[in-house]
């Protein structure tokens, strides 16, 4: 399980470097024509917002996955053990649901009802671009369940900074 992690994770940074990579290239095309050629480019700010939100989902799959996400953990961390592990629990729970109904089983309807929708600018289609929402989505479920099942058997803290306990 920790090796199938690992290598999510590592396929996560990766693509996330490549697409901002992209982004940012596309993006400097675009200022480039705009600013210096006056002739501004038709595609390439299509191209950008859909590069933006594959790298914002896929980023926030690998954020989450490395348990980096925004925690208010004040009252949690006052509780015993148990409990804290019982939070920690839910609250994955929680997201997972979130994820699995929101992102995956919202975002496949959303991009089967765009999939044939032609993209103005670019010879694509809309639909599979709308497959980030998804993508994010099984993820995030993959890393939830891992995160939940660390938790449960003491080899991951109930919460990430775990000085909590120090003081």
């Amino acid at each position: 399980m920790e090796a199938t992690k690992k290598t999510l994770d590592r396929v996560l940074e990766v693509a996330c470097v490549i697409l901002f990579a992209a982004l940012v290239l596309v993006v400097v095309w675009q200022v480039f024509t705009r600013q210096v050629l006056n002739d501004p480019s038709s595609w390439s700010s299509v191209l950008a917002r859909y590069i933006f939100v594959w790298l914002g989902l896929a980023g926030a799959a690998l954020v989450f996955g490395e348990r980096g996400h925004i925690a208010v953990d004040f009252v949690v961390s006052k509780l015993p053990e148990i409990a804290e592990k019982a939070v920690a629990v839910l609250v994955q729970a929680i997201i997972a649901a979130f994820s699995a109904i929101i992102l995956v089983w919202g975002g496949y309807r959303v991009a089967l009802q765009s999939w044939d929708q032609a993209l103005s600018g670019l010879p694509l289609y809309v639909g599979p671009l709308y497959l980030a929402m998804p993508v994010a989505g099984v993820l995030i479920v993959l890393y939830a369940i891992y995160h939940s099942v660390q938790v449960v058997r003491s080899q991951e803290p109930p919460l990430e900074a775990d000085e909590s306990k120090a003081i």
